[in-house]
């Protein structure tokens, strides 16, 4: 097993020939500055896990909640996209909306409400992602794959964190839907992206790992979306 979780230690690395060429991207974005937003991550969760590792630590992606490691995928890429787009930056609001707006857009780069620019989700799932408010935006979700904190009572085997695919497009208020929630739930009521939605942004996928099998997508996709992501 301590084999296992050290190979587990080295994420997948992001394989050039996987970006969409045809793909539309707002804001000045190009996929050269994704891919190397991207290496960033990979480099960077690679390195926390060697070190955790080391230190007979477990990996960062099965030591936290799901949503809150689908989190910093998101607020990495956020945070790491501008520094390679001279366009962009992160939105300084805090809790604007969207995460990434286009740089002199709005007053001291910060908006909590805007119309321009670019919101980032990371998940693990390809399809049925949620907000928190239906919007009109443009939506980029970089969905991966990796262990979860559940899969050791599962006895589901260590595996390194993927980038399995990007996908994004301009959705409208028309494309979600509210999400409820069971009644002994206590997760956030959200707003989730309905068929239409989905199918927009699959036509403008970005990026696809060239190494996802097809029984892998299916799984990924018919993969039943827990309360805690």
């Amino acid at each position: 097993m301590a084999d296992l979780e050290l190979a587990a230690s080295t994420p997948h690395p992001i394989h050039p020939d996987g970006f969409n060429r045809n793909a539309i991207l707002p804001c000045g974005l190009t996929l050269d500055h994704l891919h190397a937003a991207m290496n960033d991550f990979v480099n960077f969760i690679g390195f926390i896990n060697q070190q955790l590792h080391t230190r007979q630590i477990e990996r960062l992606e099965t030591m936290l909640m799901p949503a809150n490691f689908s989190s910093i995928v998101g607020e990495f890429m956020t945070s790491t996209i501008p520094k390679y787009c001279p366009t962009i930056l992160k939105n300084q609001y805090h809790n604007g909306h969207p995460d990434m707006i286009p740089v002199g857009r709005y007053a001291k780069n910060a908006v909590q409400h805007g119309t321009e620019g670019i919101e980032v989700k990371g998940s693990r799932y390809l399809k049925r992602w949620q907000g928190h408010n239906p919007e009109d935006t443009w939506l980029m979700v970089f969905v991966f794959d990796s262990n979860r904190p559940v899969d050791a009572g599962k006895e589901i085997p260590p595996r390194p964190f993927h980038f399995v695919m990007v996908l994004g497009a301009q959705l409208t208020k028309a494309d979600w839907s509210f999400a409820g929630r069971s009644g002994k739930s206590r997760r956030t009521i959200t707003a989730t992206v309905l068929p239409t939605g989905y199918d927009k942004m699959f036509a403008n996928w970005i990026y696809k790992a060239p190494d996802m099998t097809t029984a892998e997508t299916k799984a990924v996709l018919e993969e039943p979306l827990s309360e805690d992501e």
